[in-house]
């Protein structure tokens, strides 16, 4: 239930007045690992985005599981206001990986160095983020995680190339390779729920530089 509640901090909506939830993805997967663990057999719906992509979502009615969601600090029309989660110690981590699979981004990515020297040297990126149109939200996950794990991460606003006028600020809570080393083990186990492409980034990652078997 911690990473539920991770993912619908995310990807999530509780629709006022209704009790009603919605949670919606680009991956279908997600949603029906959304359903999956709380046992429903709603349908999976879909419909066109503007991008000319496809979101996939489900919706379905329940009062116990509103009102629960609303006691570990979610509320409606939450992207600009959620802060911080009521989740105990030993359930951070899940609730974090449903953070990172709903609005985050495992990267690891490879680039050769402009030296103008040598033409064989590059550099590999593995970096873990999470965004959010929330200051406060991120600065308490920082924090959390800083606090379990001594990784400190960077925090910073998004700049965009041609910002929209009277667009709301976005920021990113981001760590890099050394963070994320000690990070995504911990996000990733094997048997743990997950949106199964961000895992397989990490596993990759491990699995070439023999970090696991």
């Amino acid at each position: 239930m911690a990473y539920i509640v991770g993912l619908t901090a995310t990807d999530g909506c509780l629709i006022t007045g209704r009790r009603a939830i919605n949670f919606k993805s680009g991956d279908r997967e997600l949603v029906e690992t959304y359903l999956r663990l709380l046992g429903r057999k709603n349908r999976v719906k879909s419909h066109p985005t503007e991008s000319g992509g496809i979101a996939y979502y489900t919706q379905f009615h329940d009062s116990a599981l509103y009102q629960w969601f609303r006691s570990t600090g979610l509320t409606p029309r939450k992207s600009l206001t959620i802060g911080a989660l009521s989740v105990p110690d030993g359930f951070l981590m899940p609730l974090v990986r449903g953070l990172l699979d709903g609005d985050g981004s495992v990267i690891n990515e490879t680039y050769r160095a402009d030296t103008g020297r040598r033409s064989d040297y590059f550099w590999e990126y593995l970096i873990t983020s999470f965004k959010s149109a929330s200051r406060p939200h991120l600065e308490w996950l920082q924090s959390q995680i800083h606090a379990a794990t001594a990784v400190p991460g960077n925090l910073s606003q998004v700049k965009y190339k041609n910002p929209l006028p009277n667009r709301h600020p976005f920021f990113e809570l981001r760590y890099g390779k050394r963070g994320s080393l000690v990070l995504l083990p911990l996000l990733y186990p094997a048997d743990a729920p997950c949106l199964e492409r961000k895992r397989a980034i990490w596993l990759a990652y491990a699995q070439h530089h023999g970090l696991i078997g």
